[in-house]
C-alpha cells in the first residue's frame, strides 16, 4: 500500500508544478496537534497560495526540495523556508545559477533574486524523508546542477525540467548541454523500471514506460519498441 498521496499545485508565468508529498497518516507527535508531515518540491511562485494549500491539507512542510535553480522552480522558496524554518536542498553543481539573476532568468523574467540552499546535494545521496528513502539523481542538461528524485518504495520519480511527458527540458539557457541532458534521460532515467510515474516541472505526468517508447530522444536514438 502506497504511504504517500501528492499535490500538484500549477504556479507563476511559465505553469510550473509544485508538488506538495506528504504521508497519509498524521504524525501524532507533532507539536501542531497531528499534521502530516510533507515535502514541497520547486516552489516556483504564489508563496501565500502554497501555504495556504498546505493548511487545507494539514500538511507540515519539513523540508524543501528543489529540482534545478530557474526562477521558476525557486521564486516562493525564501518565504516557505522563513515560514515554516526548514531546510532548502539542491545540486551542490547549481549554487552558482542560483545566486546570479541573470543565470537563474530572474533578471529577466521577474524581480532580481539569489538564493542559497542550506544543504547542497550529490549525485548519488539517499534522503530519508516522510519514512521513505529518496534517491538523488543528477541529470544534468538543462542546467549544470539538474536534480531527479526517485522514491523506489512508491515507483514515483520528480523529473523536474529534465524529462516531460514525450520531451526533454530546453537546452539553450545558461549552464545547459544538449549531450548532457539525452545522457542523463538515456543512462540514469530510461533505466528505471516501466511503472514508474513520472511528475515533470510543466506539463502532465507520465510513466518511465511511456518515455521509453514515445519521448523524442527514445525515437531520435532508435529506442522505440515494437
Amino acid at each position: 500500500m502506497k504511504a504517500l498521496n501528492l499535490e500538484c499545485c500549477v504556479i507563476g508565468m511559465v505553469s510550473t508544478n509544485c508538488y506538495i508529498v506528504y504521508r497519509k497518516e498524521r504524525d501524532e507527535n507533532s507539536e501542531e496537534g497531528g499534521l502530516k508531515p510533507g515535502v514541497i518540491i520547486d516552489p516556483g511562485d504564489n508563496a501565500p497560495y502554497i501555504l495556504n494549500k498546505c493548511r487545507e491539507l494539514n500538511v507540515e512542510p519539513k523540508a524543501i526540495l528543489l529540482t534545478h535553480g530557474h526562477f521558476d522552480h525557486i521564486l516562493a522558496a525564501e518565504d516557505i523556508r522563513r515560514t515554516f524554518h526548514i531546510p532548502i536542498l539542491a545540486s551542490e553543481r547549481e549554487m552558482e545559477l542560483l545566486e546570479e539573476p541573470d543565470m537563474n532568468l530572474s533578471s529577466t523574467y521577474e524581480e532580481s533574486m539569489s538564493l542559497t540552499a542550506d544543504r547542497w546535494l550529490k549525485d548519488g545521496e539517499t534522503l530519508e524523508l516522510l519514512g521513505k528513502k529518496w534517491s538523488v539523481i543528477h541529470t544534468p542538461g538543462h542546467t549544470a546542477g539538474c536534480l531527479c528524485y526517485y522514491i523506489e518504495d512508491e515507483n514515483l520519480l520528480f523529473s523536474g525540467d529534465t524529462l516531460f511527458l514525450e520531451s526533454v527540458g530546453r537546452t539553450d539557457l545558461p549552464t545547459a548541454r544538449p549531450g548532457e541532458i539525452i545522457d542523463s534521460v538515456v543512462k540514469k532515467l530510461f533505466v528505471l523500471p516501466d511503472e514508474t510515474k513520472v511528475y515533470p516541472g510543466h506539463g502532465g505526468s507520465s510513466t518511465m514506460g511511456h518515455e521509453k517508447q514515445y519521448n523524442i530522444i527514445a525515437r531520435h536514438r532508435g529506442q522505440r519498441r515494437p
